[in-house]
Order: structure tokens, then C-alpha cells, then sequence
């Protein structure tokens, strides 16, 4: 099996060739362990819903295959205020049904996200007006300065607002309440592809839009996407060609796609991070036999929990190597200063030492939450964590799911949840965004958004309003560092590890593999 390397996520973003120009063109057939459960690009922000449609819709800004930002709908942008942003936007761009892309798509948009059912409305966090100086011309004015207000704008997608009104879908759906308009299957975007036939959790097709402003790198004709739930029959269908590409390729079936002539297997770090979340908002547990009070709210129990978690055993059997064990909740590659917060070491006599210690020498009962296909061996993780709390006498109910059903119940605002695995992917790769939307208390302004077990401490939510506006890099680094090391000592989640990437294609196929798991059509050729 290929050797995991943590090397720097330049080096290892890129895979294959970019060929600069089309040759043959071609059909290309890929395949995921699960599907889009929705085709609006609001409704859920998760990496492989918003990686399929950057293939369709753009932002102002684009990350490239080293995932540093580029230019897209805007073709430049200045900070002429220390408040104000001023964005220059691309002329002659047209949306795939022809309509003129202008400065009121980019207000509409603005609005649409920010609106009730959007799952993205921390892309805007801190802006507190929107002006449109001129048809191709917008200023985004903020409460502070903001060094980073656009790192996250290659996923916060530009909509066509004539297209959204004259279909009634100018508000957003909310996939976890189960609404749907003309936007959850249907799409019109300025990008590159565009969906042609979409049949949910069974296949979506797609073809190059003739019409984009940029020039293909890519010699595809025809793109059709199928979810594959199975791993043996993900790699069964690119063993025999059947498909181009897939991903992820099961760690346990690396060695054998490198060792066939006509499949490689593309290996390097992610940035995503792998954790456990507790639930220490409800004064009782929803799943538990424990009644009238939260062990979760006692950091015994938590550190106890962390400690009989075997991380290196999850790393070496669970992931064949392909992990690297993390102590903070965001990628090292991220944070100058993460190599000064270290991980617990596990200690199952510790654990059981702290558990008696808060009362429960005899080990209580809880319901876990967990996908079954979203992340890298994401069952097989839980039931690794459910024998190892096993040991320190904690019986674990778990429920497995596939991630549409796992997100509506987990998610605010149901949160029906006690204990959880989930991933988390800084869309801006800079620790605001892991501090806003994963360890922030959860408030009505979208805060915590993602922090399902209710986490809560004042000084890490002023350390994040402090950071969004922070311009100086050492005195931010040391309040990122101050607000992680807070949430360590409180063990306010688990940590685990940052999953490895592992794409598989067939030898006649060139793409680039990014280190954020988004896999982009436009970058790809086949021979």
C-alpha cells in the first residue's frame, strides 16, 4: 500500500496532469459513496454536495487545484476602505439558460443565503450592507475588518435571479426540514457543466456548457455520475471498467487497485477532521438510562471518554495507516501553532478512574449517532469507539445511517442526538471557521450552526469575534491557539483523526485531486 505522507497540501493537492488543452473528447463515469440530497447550492453545506455543483455554479473567487483563491465571477477585488470591499465583476458571463450575469444576481444571492433554510449563511458573517456601485461593481461593507472575508466564497455559489423568481424558488431549501422548490432539482448556473438529467440516488448526468466564459481544460463530452453505496461494488465496477473514477477507495483495497495494470490509487492528506461530540446543552440525555441529569456535563466523563478512545488502534486496523490522529479540531496544515496542543493519551484505567470519580463506576447507557456513507470507514469507526467505551463500562446503542436521514437527525435545529462522529472541513481553511460554526455557542445569528452537542464558552465566542477581524498574523495565531486550547482543556469534544483522501481511476484517466476531497471536472482528461 502507498506510504501516507503528511507533506505540505501544496505538494499534495495535485495528482495527474492538468492537460492544457482538449484532445479526444470522451464520457467520463464516476462514482461516490453517496449522493447529493440536493441540487440546491444553499441547502447543505457539506464537501461532496458543494464539490458536485462547483462543476455547475461559481462564486466570485475559485480555489485551483493548489487550492489558492483565483478570480471567477469577479475578476478582481481591492479593499478601498478598511470596512469596505470593493468587487469588480466578470462582464459578458452568461447563465446557462442565457441570462446576463450582472450585480443583481450577486445582491439576490447575498440575500438567498442569508435567508431562513440556508445552510451557508456564515459565507456573509460580519457584513452589514451590500451596495451595488454599478451593473459590474458591488461593495461589501463590515461591521470590522475582515483579512478573510472572501476565503470562503468559492463555495457560497452565484444564483441567477430572474431564473429563481420566474420559477418560485428565490428562498432557499432546507434539506433538514424536508422542503423542496424548483431548485432542489433543477439547476442553472454559470460554471462549466451543466446537470442535463438528475434521478436522486440513482444517477445525474451532465454536459459541458458551451457557453462558459473560461476556457476548457478538460476533452469530456459527457459526465454521468452514480452513487455506489457498496464498497466492493465501487471497486468492482472500476476493476472492470465500468467506471472512470471513484471515491473513496476502502483502505483495504488500496494495494490491490495499485497492483492492477489498469487502475491507480491517488493517496494524500485531507483537510477534514474525524471527532466525537457529546451532547452538554440538555439537562437529560435523549438516549440514556441515565435520568434527570447529563454525565456529559461533567468533564470527568468527557475526558474519560477521550481517554479510552485507541486512537492508534482506529488508525492502524480501522484505517490501514491512512489517518493521521489529531488533537485539535482543524488540520495542522491549517494552524502555525497546532503542534502545541497535544493529544490524550489513551489510558483505560485513567478512564475508569475518572468515571468513578463522577459516579458511574458502573458505566452507564447512550445512544451514538454515526453515517454509514459519508466519511472513510465511518461505521467501522463507530464500532471500534462502541468496543473501546465498552471497556471502561459504557454500553453503546448504535445507530447507523446513511447521511440523509443521519444529517436530518443530528442537525440543528432537531439536534436529536447524544453522542456523534462527524467531519468537519473548513470551507475558508482558516481556523475562524471551525471556531464560528463548530465550537461557538449556538445562537439564532447562525453561530455553532454545526456544534450539534452544545459546546458553549464565553471567552472562545470572544476570541472568535476578536479573530474575524484580527489583521495582524501573530496576534490572531495567538487567539486561535488560546480559544483551541480551551476547548482541549475542557474536552469539550474528541478529537480523532484527519482522514486520508483516497481516489481511485483508471490509468487512461488525468484529473487533479484536491486536498479539500472536491473533485472538479474541468481539471480532468481521458485518453
Amino acid at each position: 500500500m502507498r506510504k501516507f505522507l503528511l507533506a505540505t497540501v501544496a505538494a499534495a493537492a495535485i495528482s495527474g496532469a492538468v492537460v492544457a488543452a482538449p484532445v479526444n473528447a470522451e464520457t467520463l463515469r464516476w462514482a461516490f459513496q453517496g449522493d447529493a440530497q440536493s441540487l440546491d447550492p444553499y441547502s447543505l453545506n457539506e464537501t461532496f454536495t458543494l464539490g458536485l455543483l462547483g462543476n455547475v455554479y461559481e462564486g466570485l473567487v475559485r480555489r485551483g487545484p493548489d487550492l489558492q483563491i483565483q478570480p471567477a465571477l469577479a475578476e478582481s477585488w481591492e479593499i478601498v476602505e478598511p470596512t469596505r470591499w470593493r468587487f469588480k465583476l466578470r462582464q459578458g458571463v452568461k447563465f446557462q439558460n442565457g441570462n446576463e450575469f450582472n450585480a443583481d444576481d450577486v445582491l439576490f444571492s447575498a440575500d438567498r443565503v442569508r435567508a431562513e433554510g440556508s445552510d451557508l449563511k456564515t459565507r456573509l458573517a460580519g457584513v452589514t450592507e451590500i451596495v451595488k456601485v454599478d451593473d459590474y461593481t458591488v461593495d461589501f461593507v463590515t461591521e470590522a475588518p475582515n483579512p478573510i472575508l472572501h476565503y470562503e466564497w468559492a463555495t457560497w455559489y452565484i444564483m441567477d435571479k430572474e431564473w429563481a423568481e420566474a420559477n418560485d424558488a428565490t428562498a432557499p431549501t432546507d434539506v433538514g426540514a424536508g422542503k423542496e422548490n424548483f431548485a432542489t432539482r433543477n439547476t442553472n448556473g454559470t460554471g462549466p457543466f451543466m446537470v442535463t438529467e438528475r434521478e436522486t440516488d440513482v444517477k445525474t448526468v451532465l454536459l459541458p456548457y458551451e457557453g462558459w466564459w473560461d476556457k476548457p481544460t478538460h476533452n469530456l463530452t459527457e459526465v454521468i455520475f452514480t452513487p455506489i453505496g457498496s464498497d466492493s461494488t465501487r471497486v468492482a465496477a472500476l476493476l472492470s471498467g465500468e467506471i472512470d473514477m471513484m471515491y473513496p477507495v476502502p483502505v483495504q483495497d488500496m494495494a490491490r487497485l495499485e497492483s492492477d495494470p489498469n487502475t491507480d490509487v491517488l493517496a494524500g492528506p485531507e483537510l477534514r477532521t474525524i471527532f466525537l461530540g457529546m451532547d452538554q446543552e440538555y439537562d437529560e440525555l435523549l438516549y440514556s438510562n441515565i435520568k434527570g441529569k447529563n454525565p456529559f456535563k461533567d468533564v470527568r466523563v468527557r475526558e474519560a471518554f477521550y481517554r479510552a478512545i485507541d486512537i492508534e488502534a482506529i488508525k492502524q486496523k480501522i484505517m490501514r495507516g491512512l489517518a493521521a490522529p489529531s488533537a485539535i479540531m482543524i488540520s495542522p496544515f491549517l494552524f502555525s501553532r497546532s503542534d502545541e496542543i497535544e493529544r490524550l493519551p489513551y489510558d483505560v484505567e485513567m478512564a475508569k478512574k475518572l468515571m468513578a470519580e463522577a459516579g458511574y463506576a458502573d458505566g452507564f447507557e447512550v445512544g451514538m449517532d454515526c453515517p454509514n456513507n459519508r466519511y472513510v470507514n465511518d461505521e467501522k469507526i463507530c464500532q471500534a469507539v462502541v468496543a473501546m467505551l465498552a471497556r471502561i463500562n459504557v454500553k453503546v446503542d448504535l445507530l447507523a445511517q446513511p447521511k440523509a436521514q443521519y444529517f436530518a437527525k443530528i442537525l440543528r435545529p432537531k439536534r436529536d442526538t447524544s453522542f456523534y462522529l462527524l467531519g468537519w472541513t473548513p470551507g475558508s481553511f482558516d481556523s475562524w471557521n471551525v471556531m464560528y460554526n463548530i465550537i461557538g455557542s449556538p445562537e439564532e445569528s447562525g453561530r455553532g450552526k454545526f456544534n450539534v452537542g452544545g459546546y458553549s464558552n464565553a471567552r472562545v465566542d470572544e476570541l472568535t469575534d476578536m479573530v474575524l477581524s484580527e489583521t495582524d498574523a501573530e496576534a490572531r495565531d495567538a487567539m486561535i491557539a488560546e480559544a483551541f486550547k480551551i476547548v482541549h482543556d475542557e474536552r469539550g469534544y474528541i478529537p480523532l483523526h484527519q482522514q486520508g483522501l483516497a481516489w481511485g481511476k483508471r490509468t487512461n484517466v488525468d484529473l487533479a485531486q484536491r486536498a479539500d476531497n472536491q473533485f472538479m471536472l474541468y481539471y480532468v482528461t481521458k485518453n
